[in-house]
């Protein structure tokens, strides 16, 4: 039988993909809201959808298991838990998990930072590895709900591709601990967009953005979460312009919300209408 070497991201807004590798299909971080509608950040804070969400639930294909790097309304919001399949893996924070089960989702997986699951289908595999970030400085951090990151192998040896979904992180040098542990990165898909809660930065802006890729040196990136919320002050713009004045070491891939992208190196960068999207 063929090996089935499909490696591509189908973009829905936020942090909203369908990743496809080989037989697996994957959902990330599930934001159904639609624009001018409000997801709530915890504490009492709101912020505004400002885009259209280019996936639903009704659009969605088969998936085998969600990331989720953590819970937030603009990652797991109410459409998500009133729409999505409650018999779904959850591949989550061990706290996100345990709100999930209260919720009806009886699948959802709390993994400890470096903890890894394995999906099996036909014969391929694919494994998952649970990432730690910080997506608060300091005090901080005891507010925010706690994040990860997720790398996905697929396959072994020269056959292999390995993809890294950052999570809503900080830049912090220790994330070096990624390539160290996993080895070096095919494709990062990198969370942006320069959050600002309370005035405090609580994801990558476009330089910390940067300061990753050269970190990490991925062969490719792929920016998602830039635009879509009010609290993200950092637009897409912004990195490309930091990537172009730096230069660090990877192929930058655009893509749109509704639109895929190849996240194999081998292939050609282009991004296509996908299939159902809206």
């Amino acid at each position: 039988m063929e090996t089935d070497r499909t490696a591509d991201l189908t973009f829905g807004g936020t942090a909203t993909t369908l990743l496809r590798l080989g037989p697996f299909t994957l959902l990330t971080d599930p934001n159904f809201l639609h624009q001018g509608q409000r997801a709530y950040l915890g504490y009492g804070l709101w912020s505004k959808r400002r885009t259209e969400p280019a996936l639903l639930p009704a659009d969605l294909p088969a998936c085998d298991a969600v990331l989720l790097s953590h819970l937030h309304g603009d990652h797991f919001d109410r459409v998500a838990k009133r729409e999505l399949d409650h018999e779904l893996p959850v591949l989550t924070t061990r706290q996100a998990a345990k709100r999930l089960r209260g919720w009806g989702f009886g699948a959802a997986d709390g993994l400890e930072p470096w903890a890894t699951r394995t999906l099996t289908q036909g014969g391929e595999r694919l494994t998952v590895t649970a990432v730690p970030g910080t997506h608060g400085p300091g005090p901080m951090g005891a507010i925010l709900p706690p994040v990860q990151g997720h790398v996905l192998e697929l396959g072994t040896g020269s056959d292999r591709l390995r993809v890294y979904v950052t999570g809503d992180v900080l830049f912090r040098p220790q994330l070096r601990e990624v390539v160290e542990r996993c080895g070096r990165l095919d494709t990062m898909v990198i969370h942006l967009g320069g959050t600002r809660v309370l005035g405090i930065l609580v994801t990558m802006d476009a330089r910390q953005g940067t300061d990753l890729v050269e970190l990490l040196e991925p062969t490719v990136t792929v920016p998602i979460h830039y635009d879509d919320y009010g609290v993200f002050r950092s637009p897409l713009s912004e990195f490309l312009a930091q990537m172009q004045m730096r230069r660090p070491r990877s192929e930058i891939r655009v893509v749109r919300r509704g639109d895929a992208v190849s996240l194999d190196p081998g292939q050609s960068a282009r991004a296509w209408s996908a299939p159902g999207s809206c």
